[in-house]
């Protein structure tokens, strides 16, 4: 998962599109997930922690991770 360079983020989940002016608002895992993509983690590496650190089945967070990203894209987040 790689955020578009313009992506702005905060830790309290906001998310701002400065290309187009959306702004949305992203849960605290979500917002957890999203800052650490931004850091440079791999998606391997976050799933890891997030099953390590929240109590979620690993299917769950599969279909989580799949939805997430799914909207994601739909907003034109990604690259």
């Amino acid at each position: 998962m790689k955020l578009k360079k313009n992506i702005a983020t905060s830790e309290s989940g906001f998310i701002f599109n400065p290309a187009t002016g959306d702004s949305f608002s992203a849960n605290p895992l979500a917002a957890d997930i999203l800052a650490r993509a931004k850091d440079g983690l791999d998606p391997v590496a976050i799933k890891a922690d997030i099953l390590e650190r929240y109590d979620v089945a690993p299917g769950q967070l599969e279909k989580d991770w799949d939805d997430l990203l799914a909207q994601l894209r739909e907003f034109n987040l990604l690259d």
